[in-house]
């Protein structure tokens, strides 16, 4: 690897880090900048303001990839990922100065949204422009491992906004945190800003981006040729679906819903949770690199697609395995206790909330939204139209009409054998090192089995993307397929997979939604999706760019 070519993945890869801290900042201060910010308005007000954050956060991120990678392919990536680190960086850093709603009012709301759609618009930019440029610069054979480091980046942006918040708060106290330390981190990022752009302003173009300017071969309108004609555009849809959707939702298995299952399910305390998680992306990451590295000599497809199938295959098995040691009392109970709820199906909803605004007031969504918290298996039992839900726990029913009707279930299902919350068998990290015990072990080794299928299915993504698209619609082409995947099928994980285990009241429940859509990603992608690591994507016709073994078997 060459010195300009270390430049490039350096340049590349940490500011795609900063860009991602910038962006799980606000994820991770949510409350604290909700009370700042929207706790002061009326319900109704809130909510829209709490759908607009979400909206920003994953919804709009695809247009964000329709606007900088048409830009990227008429202009050149050095100068539009210069762009998106400069709009993602400042919106950030007005955060850590903008005045809260108690000393503006609902202008600081407004803009705060603005700033959180900027980023959204920025981070749909930065990944398609990081990604090309640093593949338009690698040798052949070796795209794979070269942007295989730009997989890295989500990870080490996540960890270094969760160090510099952790240092703020046990530097300043909770209180001073609470009040006016919070906005440190946000202030931070304007150091990190100017350390990028100085690192990207000595960067030079692309080659393939140079060669096609000077051959005059670049598209006039990318965002109608990539996704007006078909020849193109069924590229991208089967790029989706048949390799970016079951990409996103192992991703977001491995890291954010196995952090949901262990804190909201199994009641393992924050710092444990934060704990066990760490350990395994840290055990784990090397994968980007090794499996970036593999792809160059085995194909994309393999890897990516053996992930998607390897993970829908073991899901089931991996975290009942993690529920067992994290949290054995409550695991005995999901096996011996058996709690029914009898309702008018008519009366349950599918309680799908990802932006937390709705309410669900039919007796039977309380009652099993009010199970569901509890963390407790149950089946559900028709009952004749117009009857109100009850919960039945052994010989004991509790009609959803009860005073305290929640409190109630929770008294009762203790009073069968379920755990309470903080009971002695749950798995408790006293400190980082604290792992030399069954339990923290086992955990650790599971979840970094975890984050291994990420790697797998996450380092040779960008190459894969890459090499699937010519040179002039590239940016644009491969941006939208992957942020559609990522915002949009990973980003919902979390809410779809717990409106699943509500409606079903078994906590193993919600993993269909990846298993489903990784398997069929698998098939898809076995189909639909060429292998590409031996395409030359110097060349315009991708028909040429590939040998002429590859071309006949496609």
């Amino acid at each position: 690897m060459s010195r300009e070519e270390k430049r490039v993945i350096l340049a590349s890869s940490l500011g795609t880090v900063f860009e991602w801290y910038d962006f799980y900042l606000y994820g991770s201060l949510a409350v604290i900048i909700g009370a700042k910010f929207f706790s002061q308005f009326p319900e109704g007000t809130r909510n829209i303001f709490a759908l607009l954050a979400f909206a920003a956060g994953f919804l709009v991120r695809p247009f964000g990839a329709l606007v900088f990678g048409r830009l990227g392919d008429l202009v050149g990536r050095k100068y539009t990922f210069l762009v998106t680190i400069l709009i993602m960086g400042a919106s950030t850093f007005i955060v850590g100065i903008l005045p809260t709603s108690d000393q503006i009012g609902i202008t600081a709301a407004i803009i705060l949204i603005v700033l959180r759609c900027l980023q959204g618009l920025a981070l749909g930019g930065e990944y398609g422009g990081a990604a090309t440029y640093v593949a338009e610069h690698a040798p052949h054979g070796r795209r794979g491992f070269y942007t295989s480091f730009i997989q890295l980046t989500a990870t080490g942006g996540l960890f270094l906004s969760l160090m510099v918040i952790l240092f703020t708060r046990s530097a300043l106290g909770e209180e001073a945190f609470l009040d006016w330390g919070w906005r440190i981190p946000f202030l931070v990022s304007i150091l990190l800003l100017g350390i990028s752009v100085w690192i990207r302003m000595q960067l030079q173009e692309s080659p393939a981006f140079k060669k096609m300017k000077e051959e005059g071969t670049g598209s006039k309108a990318p965002i109608s040729e990539a996704f007006g004609q078909w020849k193109n555009a069924r590229v991208a849809l089967f790029a989706l679906l048949g390799l970016v959707a079951g990409q996103a939702v192992v991703w977001y298995t491995g890291q954010f819903y196995a952090l949901f299952f262990l804190g909201s399910v199994l009641k393992v305390d924050g710092y444990t949770t934060n704990m066990l998680i760490a350990w395994s992306l840290l055990l784990g990451s090397g994968g980007f690199i090794l499996f970036g590295w593999l792809s160059d000599k085995v194909g994309r497809k393999p890897i990516i697609l053996g992930g998607c199938l390897i993970a829908a295959l073991t899901y089931f098995p991996l975290f009942k395995l993690i529920s067992a040691e994290a949290n054995p009392a409550l695991h005995a109970a999901h096996q011996n206790i058996t709690v029914v709820v009898q309702a008018d199906p008519a009366d349950c909803s599918f309680q799908f909330n990802p932006t937390g605004t709705a309410r669900f007031t039919n007796s039977c969504d309380i009652a099993k939204a009010a199970l569901a918290r509890l963390s407790v298996n149950y089946t559900v039992e028709a009952a004749p139209a117009g009857t109100a839900a009850t919960v039945r726990i052994g010989d004991t029913a509790i009609p959803s009409s009860t005073p305290n009707f929640a409190q109630a279930v929770g008294t009762a299902i203790t009073a069968a054998g379920y755990p309470a919350a903080s009971n002695p068998t749950v798995v408790k990290m006293n400190h980082p090192f604290d792992f030399f015990r069954e339990q923290p072990a086992v955990l650790i080794a599971v979840l970094t089995l975890l984050v291994i299928y990420v790697t797998m299915v996450y380092g040779p993504i960008a190459a894969a993307l890459v090499e699937l698209f010519p040179t002039r619609i590239r940016y644009t082409s491969m941006s939208l397929p992957y942020h559609i995947g990522n915002g949009w099928f990973g980003g919902l994980l979390p809410a779809t997979s717990f409106a699943m285990i509500a409606q079903t009241g078994d906590v193993y429940y919600g993993l269909w939604y990846p298993v489903v859509i990784a398997l069929a990603t698998v098939v898809i992608g076995i189909f639909f999706v060429p292998e590409t690591k031996d395409r030359d994507i110097f060349a315009e016709d991708e028909t040429e760019a590939q040998p002429s073994a590859a071309r006949a078997r496609v």
